[in-house]
């Protein structure tokens, strides 16, 4: 199961690093780390970016140390391919339940942001790997999806503290690379123009992060074995149809209640 396991833990981190950028975060450091910004600190752009993209790498890398510790765990139990498939196989259901929001519930989040104050006290190298390394964790600031979690636990399933190392250093490099969009970006109003452009992509990264966890869930529900899959998935069915079946209907009041806004805790209009 260690091949398999790494396999989709490597797609998982790439898609889940890759969303997270799109995070009240990971905007933010779009917006404030850009070669017109640095410039006017008399910083060097592309130093700061090198700063922050090591700090981005270790940060994960302390992602893939807790994994590391996890997977030692797994292997020091003799945990059968079955099982660990079976656990993959729940993980990756629950991933895929919350991201799409088809029942209604999410896993719980943390709203925290890095502190920008940073960007006045602290020399650009500072603040370049603090903020890096934050993010690079993926656990230390917005978490926009459940993908993180379902790579700490896949990390954990492939029993091997080294690829589980390798795991949390790749997700950190992805994230920490993401900074380097901006590298072209010359005033602030082609800045406000890159974000435009880029908020029109969020709806292709959802579907990114949705397909490679559907594969997931394909591959672990052949390796977990027929009976292991069926109950599984069938639980999966079952909890979301009652969901379903649960939410109020609506009642006198409800017209005006629809046409209120509705205000999307995950989205945020970067701020420089």
């Amino acid at each position: 199961m260690t091949p398999i396991c790494t396999v989709l833990a490597l797609l998982v981190a790439g898609a889940a690093a890759v969303r997270s950028t799109w995070s009240p975060c990971g905007l933010s450091m779009l917006s404030t780390i850009t070669p017109f910004a640095e410039r006017s600190k008399g910083h060097r752009f592309g130093a700061t970016c090198a700063w922050f993209v090591l700090g981005a790498t270790l940060g994960g890398l302390a992602l893939g140390g807790l994994m590391a510790a996890l997977a030692a765990a797994v292997d020091a139990a003799g945990t059968s391919p079955t099982v660990v498939a079976s656990v993959g196989l729940a993980a990756a259901l629950v991933a895929l339940v919350s991201d799409t929001g088809i029942a209604g519930v999410r896993l719980p989040v943390h709203y925290r942001q890095v502190n920008e104050r940073w960007l006045d006290a602290y020399r650009p190298w500072v603040y370049g790997a603090g903020f890096g390394f934050q993010i690079g964790t993926g656990l230390a600031t917005y978490i926009t999806t459940a993908a993180v979690y379902l790579l700490v636990v896949l990390g954990a399933l492939t029993g091997d503290p080294v690829v589980a190392l390798a795991l949390g250093g790749a997700f950190g490099l992805v994230r920490g690379l993401a900074v380097t969009l901006t590298r072209r970006v010359s005033t602030p109003q082609e800045l406000l123009g890159f974000h435009r452009r880029f908020a029109t992509r969020l709806p292709w990264a959802h579907r990114t992060v949705a397909a490679v966890v559907s594969v997931a869930v394909v591959v672990l529900a052949m390796a977990a074995g027929p009976v292991a899959a069926v109950v599984l998935v069938a639980t999966a069915v079952l909890t979301v149809a009652m969901r379903v079946v649960a939410r109020p209907r609506r009642g006198v009041g409800s017209d005006r209640a629809a046409t209120l806004p509705v205000v999307d805790r995950g989205a945020s209009v970067p701020v420089g």
